[in-house]
């Protein structure tokens, strides 16, 4: 199965508030907020949106296609990446602009307040997704992951007229966009990819009810943060099929920056093998749960998180035999 990841790369700029947001907030004073937030730790890491995917596919044995724009300090980065077996070939270089930057603060709750420089991003839009196809020898998925809000309509627009499948992961994007370009991200794709908020978001911004929304895409993946993921899929038979899938209890909450993108990496990965929507649910909760005890979104390590034993922990003996010979490979 090959798949291409769309999205923003960036560098993340990560640092931890040792207070609680919500008690620095004056409900008086919204309308005029001017914080400084003294911080204890900064980690610079590696980031983006479909970097993080990309890394986590790789790591469970796949080679995705990274698609998105970089600028020329993307060098070692880039190395990094293909070592971690990621092809970056398809990757465009800005001559003008940085790689885009993710500066976040979390606090004592795991709340975050984040800022996000667009940088070499912008040019994602310049990015066609024909010549990508014809080098891989065809593309089985496309999924459209947070980037330059033109980009995203742009691979979108071009999925549907090349027939390609794709699935919709617009994420962060979704306060930026109007309605009808968010019906164009969404309409006709595979898996829709959001959480809890966002799925209501989408639901505001488009008018499309729940009902209307699953005659729009195949499944519908909800993730509930620590209680798992939802799919949803209209049936045949007129039928509303949903399917929970719960997360593995986590050994310590270190940083949620990158869990919902090892999800994602998880299920893609999964259904490359073949494994059900069920097991690659199963798989992606449990590559989140490494992530949310890792600080930096590409630090996690399989043999190190005791990926299979874990994973027979929450999910059983059958779960694993059903995927055991994908996870001995990458996880041994």
């Amino acid at each position: 199965m090959r798949v291409a990841v769309a999205g923003s790369i960036a560098t993340d700029h990560l640092m931890s508030f040792p207070g609680r947001f919500a008690e620095q907030l004056v409900a008086e004073q919204l309308h005029t907020v001017s914080l400084s937030f003294l911080v204890d730790s900064l980690e610079i890491r590696r980031g983006g949106v479909a970097p993080n995917i990309c890394f986590g596919m790789g790591q469970l044995g796949l080679r995705p296609i990274l698609v998105g724009s970089a600028g020329e300090d993307f060098r070692e980065y880039r190395s990094w990446l293909e070592r971690h077996n990621v092809d970056c070939e398809s990757v465009r270089i800005s001559e003008l602009l940085h790689t885009a930057r993710f500066v976040c603060t979390t606090d004592a709750d795991h709340n975050q307040i984040a800022s996000f420089y667009t940088g070499a991003m912008a040019e994602a839009r310049l990015i066609e997704l024909g010549p990508i196809a014809e080098r891989v020898g065809g593309l089985d998925l496309v999924l459209i992951s947070a980037d330059d809000p033109e980009g995203m309509l742009r691979h979108t627009d071009e999925c549907r007229e090349r027939g390609l499948p794709f699935a919709a992961d617009p994420s962060q994007q979704l306060a930026r966009m109007a309605g009808e370009e968010i019906k164009r991200l969404v309409d006709g794709a595979r898996f829709l990819f959001t959480n809890e908020y966002e799925a209501a978001l989408i639901e505001q911004k488009t008018g499309w009810d729940a009902a209307e929304m699953l005659r729009r895409v195949d499944t519908r993946i909800t993730t509930l943060g620590a209680k798992g993921v939802r799919l949803t899929r209209l049936e045949a038979d007129g039928s509303v099929h949903v399917l929970e899938v719960p997360a593995p209890k986590e050994e310590r909450k270190a940083d949620p920056t990158g869990v919902g993108d090892a999800f994602r990496a998880g299920f893609l990965a999964a259904l490359s093998w073949g494994a059900t929507e069920e097991r690659a649910a199963q798989v992606g909760c449990m590559l989140a749960t490494l992530v949310i005890e890792t600080v930096g979104t590409q630090e996690y390590d399989l043999v190190r998180g005791r990926f299979v034993e874990r994973f027979a922990e929450a999910y059983g003996n059958e779960a694993v035999a059903e995927v055991a010979g994908h996870l001995a490979v990458v996880a041994a």
